[in-house]
């Protein structure tokens, strides 16, 4: 018995699945003075930089928007602090394709907060991260971890664990991207982005 848990932990550790996120080099992936490293959209009118401070807000036709790093990211894990701003804060950060998120806000099929929890076409909200009504601070800074290795998304709000799930349709290899979700009347700051490569 003892000997099958030690082949398991080593699998375990060759698939990077004890790959920690309090380990990992992070490096500034924003510098607070302008969007080099991402890349802006075309007519940027959404994605405003000003004291350290990337701010997001929705136009008139509420078209929506995302901010995509230049660089492909295989095992990372990206940090960031944000902050809602006003209207309904329905945003997340987008895992390597637009297709595998991690909500930030309010939920515009469930209509609630699913800060932390996956979004998967087609799959919903498969689970849903714990403790955030004790954890998410409405109306400060929040910090969020994401760590994403292979196909298992491991999550982080203001320090303590709150979700890990294995998401079988998962990608090898993207970009990651912050949201501005179309239809919805909203702004949000991120600030302090960091990712390392695991």
């Amino acid at each position: 018995m003892k000997s099958r848990l030690i082949v398991m932990t080593l699998i375990l550790i060759g698939c990077g699945f004890f790959s920690s996120a309090q380990t990992t080099k992070l490096k500034k992936a924003f510098n607070g003075k302008n969007l080099k490293g991402w890349v802006e959209p075309e007519n940027n009118i959404w994605w405003k930089v000003n004291d350290g401070i990337l701010s997001v807000q929705s136009d008139p036709d509420k078209t929506g928007s995302i901010l995509w790093t230049e660089k492909k990211f295989e095992d990372f894990v990206i940090e960031t602090d944000f902050k809602f701003g006003e209207g309904t804060v329905d945003s997340g950060i987008f895992l390597r394709t637009e297709k595998q998120q991690i909500q930030i806000g309010i939920s515009g099929s469930l209509k609630r907060d699913m800060t932390g929890s996956p979004y998967i076409p087609g799959k919903g909200y498969p689970v849903e991260a714990e403790n955030i009504p004790r954890l998410l601070k409405m109306k400060g800074w929040n910090t969020m971890k994401v760590q994403a290795v292979k196909k298992v998304y491991t999550v982080w709000l203001n320090g303590e664990q709150v979700l890990q799930y294995e998401s079988e349709n998962a990608i090898d290899k993207g970009p990651i991207g912050l949201q501005l979700h179309p239809g919805k009347d909203m702004a949000i700051d991120f600030r302090n982005i960091m990712i390392g490569e695991i």
